[in-house]
């Protein structure tokens, strides 16, 4: 889901910097160094072909050693094909597969919030009660803590997720380490800056949930803990939202008035989400049964927490009207009215899961769509700009916001005219 929210407005051609990467030696001693690699697990050599390893075969043992290498061969070529595949698209990452790698450290980052509150909603804060290790004797959950193997493996599983979590991260710096838009050659310091939050938050993180254990799930620390995600998040999409666009200054696309109410939809959203964590600090669900809670009054957290929930109502409708009559660009409605859909949706949600009692799934699916909430609000501002389109080797990868939908290519001299057609 989050992947088709992020995505949906962009339609590009399979593209690779410097052609389809066939035939063509990998460039740079790491690229090679990771192809060779991977022709070593899959047994063969580099630039071996089927034909190739077939007469050496033959050379070797006759013709029925020949077809049994033409059959390993053969097998083997889709899984080296895809290995040197993985390895351009980190190591030399074209504009698309940069892409695609920044909406993986989207996807990476909500996840990780939705495993989370899931630990909380279980009440499995506390089954692993240490820091690194899951208890004072055991790496791993295994042992007696007090907590039942179920809340043990709970809180263990989204340590080990974390981990994972931490390897897509680094995948994601070192692609936008990698990666040279256009001709220039030039990395963009600003990719750069986006992808090396996500793993050094990562590891912030670590260290935070070490304190929330420690503290036993001292209700201020989780709140961190929580918001702290939520930035990793924000910097996850605004990373994949600057892969969308190109390096020109940006041009608004809309009225100054809308601009300013989308980036206050964002405040507002943020501020909900501080007060979610208030109130699920405050109320049943804290974590465990034992832990502390927020000293407030909970009816009155969850009014304050409605009540910001309909001022973004609010200030989302205006929005849709406002971008409706100003006759904005299609990307920026069709965000404002998903936006507004699952405003609508959350809303019922909230209210049905306070009077049901609070069951853990569904206060788990009002987080769902908080977190989701929170990544269209983020996407907002940036459909109300034009940075021109990304390009790479001369090659269109995007469309430029309000151009009716038809594909531009970029000449030598950066001249902008219709695909197929001259430059001016």
């Amino acid at each position: 889901m989050v992947g088709t929210l992020l995505s949906y407005p962009q339609r590009s051609p399979n593209h690779v910097i410097g052609g389809s990467g066939q035939g063509r030696a990998p460039r740079g001693p790491v690229l090679r160094l990771a192809v060779k690699l991977g022709c070593v697990l899959t047994d063969s050599a580099p630039g071996s072909s089927a034909s190739g390893a077939s007469q050496g075969g033959a050379s070797r043992g006759g013709a029925s050693r020949g077809g049994a290498s033409r059959g390993g061969a053969s097998q083997s070529a889709p899984v080296r094909r895809a290995v040197r595949s993985l390895a351009e698209s980190v190591l030399a990452p074209s504009a698309v597969s940069m892409r695609r790698i920044a909406l993986a450290g989207v996807a990476a980052s909500a996840g990780i919030i939705m495993t989370g509150a899931a630990v909380r909603l279980s009440q499995s804060g506390l089954g692993c009660p240490d820091w690194p290790a899951c208890t004072a004797h055991s790496i791993v959950a295994s042992g007696t803590t007090g907590s039942s193997l179920l809340h043990r493996w709970i809180e263990f599983g989204n340590r080990l997720l974390t981990g994972a979590i931490m390897v897509i991260a680094v995948v994601v710096a070192v692609a936008a380490w990698r990666f040279r838009p256009g001709d220039s050659g030039r990395r963009q310091p600003d990719l750069v800056a986006l992808a090396l939050i996500q793993p050094a938050g990562i590891v912030a993180q670590a260290v935070i949930g070490g304190v929330v254990v420690l503290t036993r799930l001292d209700p201020v620390w989780v709140s961190v803990h929580f918001l702290l995600s939520a930035a990793l998040v924000a910097a996850a999409v605004t990373l994949y939202a600057r892969t969308t666009e190109g390096i020109a200054p940006a041009r608004p696309l809309a009225r100054p008035d809308l601009r300013l109410l989308a980036a206050a939809v964002v405040a507002v959203v943020a501020v909900m989400l501080a007060a979610g964590t208030v109130v699920t600090g405050t109320g049943p669900l804290a974590g465990a049964r034992s832990v502390a809670r927020y000293h407030l009054p909970l009816g009155g957290v969850t009014q304050l927490h409605a009540d910001i929930g309909w001022l973004i109502t609010g200030l989302v409708l205006a929005l849709v009207a406002g971008l409706r009559f100003s006759r904005a660009p299609r990307r920026a409605m069709r965000l404002g009215w998903v936006l507004l859909g699952m405003i609508l949706v959350q809303g019922a949600v909230g209210y049905t899961q306070y009077f049901t009692g609070l069951p853990a799934g569904l206060v788990w699916v009002h987080v769902t769509g908080a977190v989701l909430i929170w990544i269209v609000a983020l996407r907002l501002p940036f459909a109300l700009r034009d940075r021109g389109p990304v390009t790479a080797r001369g090659a269109v990868l995007t469309e430029p916001p309000g151009d009716g939908g038809r594909a531009v290519a970029m000449t030598p001299d950066d001249g902008r005219a219709p695909a197929g057609g001259p430059a001016g």
